[in-house]
């Protein structure tokens, strides 16, 4: 790109005179040191405005994944770790020092305080959705970034065991990002857009290297003969891709290992064929979408591979001034620091001892990923009951607590609830695996359903008892499955469940 005033091969010519017709050959030229056409040059390797496409859906649809967040924590905050929560905050603050958990709640926190910073959170990210960040100075677009950061930080740091999930530290890694990746007032930011592609490699091939390195069924390709059953919270296909034939099962995770391990490199690659990658990565999220529920996990990966696409196929770019110094400045600075922060994570994909969802420092800027290392054959489910019976006998007659998501009445039919994230319910499929992943809030749970604590009780599909709580409670883990086509025709159920055994005895306040 040419300097004003730069003639062919960057030699300076001097600038004509408007006060003479061929002022270029009049003594009476000024020097072109103060004229106002003197300009520092685009630079395309800082920003580019070929991806403008990239950087806009990704903006719009993170603020959206963003939206659903702040709805879930609004939702569910008072039963899980309000004030009379199972976890409350107020006890984990006085114990864990502000630099190991940064969060606004640190200085202070009530209820209403937490309330207002969700619902200001989703009301910030229906906003931003609605492109409201588009229309401001880039500077305050900032801000709104910051702000659902920050404010999202917080809740995840003293969220405790209900916020433990890979998705909450993907989600703050990417809104980090998007802080500085400015607005429709300038030119996208390349490398900001490119670390962006490093995080969705990350997510996809530290994903790939885990099953690999992890349960055998990966290797010979059998996994999915039982994953769609004893994944943790079953969908509405889930039966249906259950039952596929095993070869299709074994083309499933042979292609998942391709997606995983092979297509992420062509991320890093020229147009069209990093778009292309990108496309094979979504197709995949939704296929995943489709057979399960995984909070907002698959959506954000969908999220983070839209940044990758080239959009010029669709429309042509607009022409997008070159950012300010200032934001040149800091977003280098951002990426030196990011750079910085991913050796443990790229040391992480490199050792064989690799670890899952893993964050190396409180701010959760540059995580480890991955899932599904190991796959369980057999499907136990937490099945929780009461009784309002003043003593417990051979003829006690228990009635069951039914949860939105998990698995209880057989004859239900798993319901659709991703990208929204019911705690509770993924916290109960931990549970049956072990009772060491309930040790500090299972206790808690059950007291609150023999007061009939209204907060807890929102959070359940069904109470058995409306009128007043009941006197005993108990659980007892059931094995499930599937059951097949005839099983369905004839009894309408989609599950089949057998062999209980006593989790916990019949508990009173008494």
């Amino acid at each position: 790109m040419q300097r004003a005033g730069e003639g062919e091969g960057g030699r300076l010519d001097r600038l004509p005179d408007p006060r003479y017709e061929g002022g270029a050959d009049s003594p009476a030229v000024r020097p072109p040191s103060r004229s106002p056409t003197w300009r520092r040059p685009a630079v395309q390797w800082f920003s580019s405005s070929a991806y403008w496409f990239g950087r806009l859906v990704f903006q719009r649809s993170l603020a959206a994944v963003y939206l659903v967040a702040f709805l879930t924590a609004a939702l569910q905050f008072r039963a899980l770790i309000g004030e009379r929560g199972m976890l409350p905050v107020s006890a984990f603050v006085r114990r864990v020092p502000f630099r190991s958990a940064p969060s606004l709640f640190q200085l202070r926190y009530s209820d209403r305080l937490f309330a207002l910073c969700a619902w200001s959170g989703a009301a910030l990210a229906g906003a931003v959705v609605a492109g409201a960040a588009d229309a401001l100075p880039l500077g305050a677009a900032m801000v709104c970034w910051a702000v659902l950061w920050a404010l999202y930080l917080s809740i995840v740091n003293v969220g405790q065991t209900w916020y433990g999930f890979g998705w909450e530290s993907l989600l703050l890694e990417a809104g980090f990002l998007a802080v500085f990746l400015g607005n429709d007032d300038i030119a996208p930011p390349v490398i900001l857009m490119w670390l962006l592609r490093w995080v969705l490699f990350r997510v996809e091939f530290g994903a790939g290297l885990i099953k690999l390195r992890g349960d055998p069924c990966w290797r010979d390709l059998t996994c999915l003969y039982y994953h769609h059953e004893t994944q943790p919270m079953p969908g509405p296909l889930s039966w249906f891709f259950h039952h596929l034939p095993k070869p299709l099962h074994r083309v499933e995770v042979a292609a998942n290992h391709v997606v995983q391990l092979v297509v992420p490199i062509a991320l890093f690659t020229p147009q069209p064929v990093a778009s292309i990658a990108a496309c094979l990565i979504i197709c995949t999220q939704l296929w995943l979408v489709l057979s399960g529920n995984f909070a907002w996990l698959n959506w954000l990966t969908v999220v983070l591979a839209t940044s990758a696409l080239d959009g010029s196929p669709l429309a042509s770019p607009p022409s997008l001034p070159r950012p300010p110094l200032w934001y040149e400045i800091v977003a280098a600075l951002v990426a030196v620091l990011v750079l910085a922060l991913s050796y443990r994570p790229a040391r992480n994909l490199l050792s064989r001892r690799q670890r899952m969802n893993t964050t190396y420092e409180p701010l959760h800027l540059v995580n480890s990923y991955g899932a599904f290392g190991s796959i369980t054959r057999i499907r136990h489910e937490v099945v929780i009951e009461g009784t309002a019976d003043e003593s417990v006998t051979d003829r006690t007659v228990w009635r069951e607590y039914e949860f939105h998501g998990k698995p209880g009445d057989v004859r239900r039919m798993p319901r659709q609830f991703a990208p929204y994230h019911l705690r509770l319910d993924w916290l109960l499929w931990f549970l049956a695996l072990s009772p060491a992943y309930g040790h500090s809030w299972f206790g808690a749970f059950v007291e609150r359903l023999l007061v009939n604590d209204p907060d807890t009780l929102r959070l359940l599909r069904h109470n058995p008892f409306p009128d007043a709580p009941p006197v005993f409670v108990r659980a007892r883990v059931w094995r499930y499955r599937f059951t097949t086509w005839q099983e369905l025709r004839t009894t309408g159920a989609w599950w089949h469940r057998e062999a209980p055994r006593e989790f916990l005895p019949p508990t009173t306040l008494r």
